[in-house]
């Protein structure tokens, strides 16, 4: 496995990513019904393509297992592939974040306990709720914040 970050993103590479958004929000984020993850992923492409800094993890086959988009310091998406969670890959793409891009915010669904957990394990604490997600959805937001 190799992680890099891409500078030019294909349309070939947008949509092997929303395949690999899909398929990770399918299997971790059960609170959301299927209308709201098809209104979601309708702006998961523009989101993909407009991220300051997208960190892909890739198999031997430069075929992407999950990735990561960094504006400034903060964390605005992270996703592996269904088949490839628990493996680690996620806690390497956090690493070189925090390593290369000082990357210390993220925010996180309250909903989804697998990611709250994985972010604490990582050192990282709440500081802010919200009742509201950005677009005004009824899903409470965690903001958080590594620790140093």
């Amino acid at each position: 496995m190799k992680i890099e970050e891409v500078k030019y993103r294909s349309s070939k590479l947008s949509d092997q990513l929303l395949s690999v958004w899909e398929r990770s929000v399918k299997q971790t984020h059960s609170f959301l019904s299927e209308s709201e993850f098809l209104r979601i992923k309708e702006y998961v492409p523009s989101a993909i393509d407009n991220v300051q800094h997208l960190i892909i993890a890739m198999d031997d086959d430069s075929l992407p297992l999950a990735f990561l988009g960094i504006n400034g310091h903060k964390i605005e998406m992270l996703f592996v592939d269904a088949s490839d969670i628990g493996r680690g890959i996620g806690k390497q793409l956090l690493t070189f974040a925090i390593e290369h891009y000082d990357a210390d915010e993220v925010t996180v669904n309250e909903q989804n306990p697998q990611a709250i957990g994985f972010y604490e394990h990582m050192g990282f604490t709440v500081f802010k709720r919200t009742d509201k997600d950005e677009e005004g959805g009824d899903y409470p937001l965690l903001y958080m914040k590594l620790r140093k």
